[in-house]
């Protein structure tokens, strides 16, 4: 079924009626039947062939950069230290880190007592490493979903997946022994909770689209079908989770759409009592709490948009935690995202963003008293490390940028002074010889668009030079600065690395999410291209030079802007690709659909919203030709953007060129399909992650035409 005739043609993917398989109906709009729509079964025979025949061809097309890739991960793991140990966190009488060995691929998480005294030895308490013997361990993936320490630090709860499927089988280790117990329970998701008395604990389970829909109670020694159902979310348009305070009070239950949240609370004292709402969900109104010990049980402090678009923070007494009870802590600002709140005993730690730059606000519950935490500008990365010790008296923070290498420091909550704890080594690296600012794009609309960029010291901004540009831009995540070893290897071969902060992420705070989301949609991919024009336009990039990159929602961002801009790139890598929009929107069927209507819109009964998908939607847009190169990513294992997507794309791609009498200058199209096991964010191991990249890098690499030596 499958035409792979050699070196020279790229597979053909075959349409519903070549393999005898029904065409559907038109879609509401007149739109014909979809002649990939069969993809959507990735277990079929003619699926599989297909895929193997993209990853064949993306091999032979790769096979000249062999050299190259080795020559990429060289540089890169010559960046790596051969081994290493996490900065450490304090919890109850120990001191936690986690180490990689001389090595060793995955980590180990480890433990010295006495917090941390000099001579105190040191535990392993999980190698990862070893978990690749496991028998269920068959294809030398592993992967760690949750990972606590029971309150009384006897036991260890872990989760781990095999497949890159994120769903996990949950387990429990006597640390006295390093034995795991029989408790095992299959199919299990992120989130977990342990009860005060170190022997129940809470977990999450997934519906049949992988929705985190319920939280189920364990107790130690009994078997999963003994479990308790402690709550479960009807409503699909809403995904929960679990955790524990900081404070070990309480077991909070968080369920939440991209736009309304509801908190029950579980006392850990008393793992069986029912959990209680504590304030009931309101649509659009969202809030995230923290407890904080003191007289008559303590109080929440939550973090909520109530009266505040761009939230503010309200506390509450732990006994009557509903609204009636609240009172403003820190108000609303339209110019300051409050994001989460954070109790250490006497302190706050306000997680806030102000001028699409993270900061940290300290608030003192005694005096009201506040201080900021700021990094050296608008070009770095601030957050908090790891800090689980409630009564603490600093808080680890950790900053970085695209050319500095994580540095950690304790900033005391009282003084607001900073002791350095930790700089990451990067054997070999000097990055006094690399600079990086923050520079800005203007949008069609007038909006000012933030850009990241880095470059070698001594780069002429002539508009000669390479540029690699990366962006995400959904979810009101955020895109910050974040230094990796791959960076100076293009940096070094006289690239500008850059990321554009567009809207639909949140730098900018709420209204830059609410600006880049549904009937927004397409200003995220507008902000994109405006960023790369400002590049060409300032002399920071070659304009027949640049290549862009982004990953998920991101891989959107870069299939819209294939479509939508195909003369502006040299190179358009979109990795494991949400691309398919009207399709996954239209099915509630599909994993994530119902609860991201919030971000995409729901097309199904909307003419209109679904013309504005359509009008973006990489799969429906195939642009004119001459094209960019194009790499596409994806998985079999992949929960969340389901291999269907870059799939059916790449064959609709290929179709079009092939079709085309207009296709006379040939262009690489390349999908590295994975059919073994590896997960969304792509395979583990740290030396494994650094391979994937070098084969990223060299698709870069050359089709940018960067010097492939350094000496060149």
């Amino acid at each position: 079924m499958i035409h792979d005739p050699g070196r020279s043609a790229p597979p053909v993917a075959p349409v519903a009626a070549d393999l005898q398989l029904p065409t559907g109906q038109p879609a509401p709009d007149g739109t014909p039947p979809d002649p990939y729509a069969w993809m959507g079964d990735h277990d079929l025979p003619a699926m599989r062939d297909y895929l193997t025949a993209e990853r064949a061809y993306y091999d032979r097309e790769m096979a000249p950069t062999r050299g190259l890739q080795d020559l990429l991960f060289g540089e890169m793991t010559a960046r790596v230290p051969p081994a290493e140990d996490s900065v450490s966190w304090r919890r109850g009488e120990f001191c936690y880190f986690t180490r990689v060995a001389v090595g060793q691929e995955l980590e180990q998480f480890c433990r010295v007592a006495d917090a941390g005294s000099p001579g105190s030895p040191i535990q392993v308490l999980l190698d990862h490493n070893v978990l690749l013997g496991d028998p269920a361990c068959t294809g030398g993936y592993v992967d760690v979903g949750v990972r606590e320490v029971s309150p009384d630090g006897r036991l260890l709860a872990y989760s781990v997946d095999f497949t890159g499927d994120e769903l996990f089988q949950l387990r429990t280790r006597d640390l006295a022994t390093g034995q795991d117990l029989p408790d095992r329970i299959e199919g299990t998701y992120y989130g977990l909770a342990w009860a005060a008395d170190s022997w129940s604990l809470f977990y999450v389970l997934t519906d049949q689209v992988y929705r985190p829909h319920e939280v189920w109670r364990h107790e130690l020694g009994t078997g999963p079908s003994d479990d308790v159902l402690v709550f479960r979310e009807d409503d699909e348009r809403f995904a929960l989770t679990v955790r524990a305070t900081r404070s070990g009070a309480y077991v909070l239950i968080e369920t939440e759409s991209r736009e309304t949240t509801e908190t029950r609370l579980i006392p850990a004292a008393a793992p069986e009592t029912p959990p209680a709402v504590l304030e009931p969900r309101k649509p659009g109104t969202e809030y995230r709490a923290d407890h904080g010990d003191g007289p008559g049980g303590g109080e929440f402090y939550l973090v909520t948009n109530d009266v505040a678009e761009e939230f503010r923070l309200v506390r509450a007494p732990a006994r009557a935690p509903g609204r009636v009870g609240w009172t403003e802590v820190i108000a609303g600002s339209p110019e300051t995202r409050l994001v989460s709140c954070h109790v250490f005993g006497r302190y706050l730690v306000v997680e806030q963003r102000h001028a699409a730059v993270p900061q940290l606000r300290v608030l003192d519950r005694e005096s009201g008293e506040q201080r900021l935490i700021e990094a050296d500008g608008p070009q770095y990365s601030l957050a908090l490390g790891i800090n689980e010790d409630h009564a603490a008296r600093a808080v680890t923070v950790r900053t970085e940028s695209l050319v500095d290498p994580p540095s950690w420091h304790d900033v005391d909550l009282a003084t607001g002074s900073w002791q350095l704890r930790k700089r990451k080594e990067v054997p070999g690296y000097d990055p006094a010889g690399y600079v990086t600012q923050r520079v800005a794009a203007t949008a069609a609309d007038g909006a000012v668009i933030p850009v990241t960029i880095a470059y070698r010291r001594g780069l002429r901004q002539d508009g000669s030079a390479p540029c690699l540009l990366d962006g995400y831009g959904a979810y009101e995540d955020c895109y910050w600065p974040e230094f990796r070893v791959d960076t100076p290897s293009l940096l070094d071969r006289g690239a500008v690395y850059a990321v554009a902060h567009v809207r639909g992420g949140g730098e900018g705070g709420r209204r830059w999410w609410l600006q880049g989301r549904k009937e927004h949609k397409r200003n995220t991919f507008t902000d994109f291209i405006a960023a790369a024009d400002m590049l060409a336009a300032q002399g920071w990039a070659a304009a027949d030079r640049i290549v862009s990159r982004g990953r998920s929602a991101g891989g959107l961002l870069q299939g819209a802007v294939f479509a939508m801009a195909p003369w502006r790139w040299r190179a358009v890598i979109a990795e494991v690709p949400f691309v398919d929009c009207v399709t996954t929107m239209s099915d509630p069927a599909i994993p994530l659909t119902i609860n991201e209507w919030d971000e995409w819109g729901d097309p199904r009964d909307d003419p209109a919203m679904r013309a504005y998908l359509r009008s973006y939607s990489p799969y429906d847009n195939v642009p004119p030709f001459p094209w960019p190169d194009l790499l596409v990513t994806g998985s079999v294992h992949d929960s969340r953007v389901l291999i269907r997507e870059p799939a059916k794309w790449v064959a609709r791609l290929r179709a079009s060129a092939a079709a085309s009498a207009d296709a006379t200058a040939p262009s690489r199209l390349l999908f590295r399909a994975e059919l073994g096991t590896e997960a969304h964010m792509g395979p583990t191991g740290r030396y494994h992650k650094l391979r994937y990249e070098a084969e990223i890098l060299a698709f870069i690499v050359t089709a940018a035409r960067m010097p492939t030596t350094l000496n060149e």
